[in-house]
């Protein structure tokens, strides 16, 4: 998990997943957002990093007792211990939250870890207190049960599917307050320099809307001289 500078890194932090959306769209991929999954406080700072994958089957009562949590190479504890720091563990959870993908003992041991972050398509229980840890966590929605109630954990690092989206393993992950968004790893420079240039243009736009100017022709660009004035406008900020 070498594919992330500390530079784009930083870039990606001052970023949207908005504007990433656009710009992807711009590229032909159309279905990079992951659906149904909110962040389970809002305001915290943009949660940026690789992503190391966890993939959940439905479970079989035979072979997920209480008791398989003794086992030390159980998948969904090994994910937790070996999930890089600075990386995001990405549960496929099938859409499925009628039974919680981890609790808040699981996602503690990731922040102390250094891990970045925590996504999954199913629900969290011990939200509450989840919430209020020092790591960005997205999820559909709590729930109690443990997920052996529905969930066995499988592959490690894997290719998986996640609200809908394919994301591999290294693919670059970015959450905000809007959701999530995966990004495939080689097209991270361009999207990171990209997305810079069209959140300062935004920035530029919105200046001159709190300035009763109209849209039309602002936004997108179409009017004479409108770059001319935005060239300016950067210089001058």
């Amino acid at each position: 998990m070498e594919t992330l500078s500390k530079e784009t890194k930083d870039k990606l932090k001052k970023i949207s997943t908005a504007s990433i959306a656009t710009y992807l769209f711009k590229k032909g991929l159309k279905n990079q957002f992951i659906q149904n999954v909110v962040p389970l406080k809002k305001g915290k700072s943009t949660m940026v990093g690789e992503a190391f994958t966890l993939r959940y089957i439905p479970a079989r009562e035979d072979l997920n007792p209480i008791e398989v949590f003794r086992n030390p190479e159980h998948p969904q504890r090994v994910a937790v211990e070996n999930c890089p720091p600075g990386a995001i563990l990405v549960i496929d959870s099938r859409k499925d939250a009628r039974a919680a993908s981890a609790g808040s003992i699981l996602v503690t041991r990731l922040m102390k870890r250094g891990v970045e972050g925590i996504v999954t398509d199913g629900g969290f229980r011990d939200s509450k207190e989840i919430a209020s840890l020092d790591i960005p966590s997205y999820h559909q929605k709590p729930s109690a049960p443990t997920n052996l109630t529905l969930h066995q954990a499988l592959d490690i690092n894997v290719p998986i599917a996640c609200g809908d989206v394919a994301v591999f393993p290294g693919d670059i992950i970015v959450g905000d307050d809007d959701g999530v968004m995966v990004i495939p790893a080689e097209l991270i420079e361009e999207v990171a320099n990209e997305c810079t240039k069209m959140e300062l243009f935004e920035a530029f736009a919105i200046e001159k809307v709190n300035q009763g100017e109209s849209i039309i022709g602002l936004y997108p660009p179409t009017k004479n001289g409108i770059i001319d004035e935005f060239e300016k406008w950067k210089m001058r900020n």
